[in-house]
């Protein structure tokens, strides 16, 4: 049998705020009619200005580790996905690392956009299946409302808070964890998506606080002509990875970026309603968080079975694309 990463532990969190179509109404020209029928957006949970991104992140880690029946400290590794991290160092994984142990426990953030929790679980999974370590926590964590210009109707209505966190530990099993992941991306694209100041290329400044160049910048029709092709091709690729096909897939989880991509994304597999998990209508956009946050929420449905195979699709920033297969359940039969 196989060394394999398998799920043991799955965890989420929102704030409490809720930022309404509504609401977004008295702020700038917009209308609830206008949001729903461009994106299927709802409502998005807002974080309270003194909240940081590793504030989300440890009531999900909490959470996750209750579930795996494991402690912090048994962690072996800390993956954090987030594009909003506390601060650009040190790392968000040091900073949850340090409010939850006073051992220390190696780990890193991860950038890759949205799909940077797609990243973080085919990197951890590697390290399982080469013995490198046994149990190894994978975190989904982002304050986008910290990045998002209210004054731009065009991504404002988009963004939402959130986190997400899954314990992985090592089984020799045929059947159950992460079967394959497929990963891309091409930076020809990057301008199409991206926060331009506070690096290296432009420091802050007056000029770039003026011009209000930190916030994200997004040309939404070309993101959308991109998703489209892109989340496709991850789920096809990295359930070929996995030796299987989408005649075998019981349930996609994608991306929560915007119901017309989902739809358009998704209609050329012919996949019924019932196996295409959609939460954003609540949500919004949580970025690195939405896959996590919808498989909860799918979990909690009863849609997320033992034995299902479940596929996990992303695209992002970068531009960034790819997709993780996984047997739910793990040997034994402990429900997670």
């Amino acid at each position: 049998m196989k060394q394999r990463a398998v799920v043991t532990g799955l965890g989420t969190y929102v704030p409490e705020r809720i930022l309404t179509n509504q609401d977004l109404e008295h702020m700038m020209e917009t209308s609830d009619e206008w949001i729903v029928s461009r994106t299927g957006i709802r409502e998005r949970h807002i974080a309270d200005p003194d909240v940081a991104t590793s504030d989300l992140a440890v009531p999900a880690v909490q959470q996750a580790l209750r579930e795996a029946g494991r402690s912090i400290d048994e962690m072996e590794f800390i993956f954090v996905a987030t594009n909003t991290p506390d601060t650009i160092f040190p790392s968000t994984a040091a900073r949850i690392q340090a409010r939850l142990t006073s051992k220390p426990i190696p780990g890193v953030d991860v950038q890759a956009g949205c799909t940077a929790w797609i990243y973080t679980l085919a990197m951890a999974a590697a390290m399982i299946e080469a013995g490198v370590y046994r149990r190894v926590l994978v975190v989904a964590a982002d304050k986008l409302s910290a990045i998002t210009d209210y004054q731009d109707r065009s991504t404002a209505v988009l963004f939402g808070d959130g986190a997400g966190a899954v314990v992985l530990e090592a089984y020799e099993t045929d059947t159950y964890g992460i079967l394959g992941s497929y990963l891309n991306a091409d930076g020809r694209g990057g301008e199409l998506l991206s926060l331009p100041a506070g690096g290296s290329k432009q420091p802050a400044s007056p000029e770039t606080v003026e011009n209000r160049l930190h916030y994200l910048k997004m040309n939404g029709n070309e993101v959308f002509r991109f998703a489209v092709k892109a989340m496709p091709d991850a789920v096809e690729k990295s359930l070929a990875v996995a030796g299987l096909t989408v005649e075998d897939l019981d349930l996609l989880v994608p991306h929560q970026a915007n119901q017309r991509i989902i739809d358009a994304a998704m209609r050329q597999f012919d996949l019924d309603v019932d196996k295409v998990v959609s939460n954003i209508e609540r949500y919004g956009n949580t970025s690195v968080a939405s896959i996590p946050l919808a498989l909860g929420e799918a979990r909690e449905a009863g849609k997320l079975q033992p034995g299902q195979v479940v596929v996990l699709a992303a695209f992002g920033a970068g531009l960034t694309w790819g997709a993780t297969v996984i047997r739910w359940g793990t040997p034994g039969g402990r429900t997670v």
